[in-house]
């Protein structure tokens, strides 16, 4: 793809790391904008799922997988994030979205993720190469220590895939490995402002604790796949069609349509869910 978003630097910092943030990627109206888009939507309100943590704690997340024309569609469609991910998954094919998901930790209920890789979960869908996918994580929120925000462990998308096992009701990392990591590897507390972006890799370690503060952390995480990376267990069909790029005035100028009811994630509809948990792979 044309039209630059990142630097070098930038670049080579993605593929040393696993992971890159870009602040100020949205703007302080379009960050407002999608907020009020993510609170004040019936739909995701309807289609948000409870996820308990090892102590009964909870987060709520809302997932969908054909863009659409909302405005997390058009964030989710926009040169500027299109063209970025592109460049990052550095493949000759289309880029694909797979899914993205409204995450939602309210003040002192919102509960951990425990460690995990994105692909210990997408490996079960089948997927051939999780260099080729890729999640974008953007902040409507402030995320910081206290509030539960993202960490990583800097480095650890070279250890190749990790195997994943239930603790409670999430699927987490072989917590040998996530040890022997820790003790190898930098760990980062990726503290946000609204509209900051972050960029990592399907094969990053990373977790967050519960939201023990005061105030919300919220945020959207689209993922991505490229057109070539095919996988042979996965039901739905935008992991495999190209994202129709819109300009990045659509997010604040564009006219907006209603997500569609039909393309959320419904637990209780879903018989991989029902029988393997989260294992189908919408977790982060």
């Amino acid at each position: 793809m044309t039209n630059s978003k990142l630097s070098p630097t930038q670049l080579r910092t993605y593929h040393a790391d696993g992971f890159l943030i870009v602040r100020n990627f949205c703007s302080a109206a379009e960050t407002a904008l999608l907020y009020q888009a993510a609170t004040g939507n019936e739909t995701m309100k309807q289609h948000a799922l409870d996820l308990n943590d090892q102590t009964g704690k909870k987060t709520k997340l809302s997932l969908w997988f054909t863009p659409g024309n909302a405005p997390f569609g058009y964030l989710t469609r926009s040169e500027k994030m299109v063209h970025s991910v592109a460049e990052l998954l550095d493949d000759a094919t289309p880029v694909c979205h797979f899914h993205s998901k409204l995450m939602q930790k309210e003040p002192r209920v919102g509960g951990a993720w425990e460690w995990h890789q994105d692909y210990g979960y997408w490996y079960k869908n089948q997927f051939m190469f999780p260099d080729r996918m890729i999640s974008v994580m953007v902040a409507l929120t402030p995320a910081n220590k206290e509030n539960g925000c993202l960490q990583v462990i800097k480095g650890s998308h070279k250890l190749g895939r990790v195997n994943h096992g239930f603790a409670g009701e999430q699927v987490g990392a072989d917590m040998v490995m996530v040890e022997n990591a820790l003790k190898t590897m930098e760990l980062v507390y990726c503290e946000l402002n609204a509209g900051d972006a972050l960029f990592f890799h399907a094969n990053l370690l990373h977790r967050s604790e519960a939201n023990v503060s005061d105030h919300p952390r919220w945020s959207i995480i689209s993922c991505y796949n490229s057109q070539s990376n095919l996988a042979y267990n996965e039901t739905s069909t935008s992991w495999k069609t190209a994202v129709a790029v819109v300009p990045d005035e659509a997010i604040l100028h564009w006219e907006t349509q209603p997500l569609s009811d039909a393309d959320f994630l419904k637990k209780e509809n879903d018989p991989a869910l029902k029988e393997t948990g989260w294992e189908k792979g919408i977790k982060i």
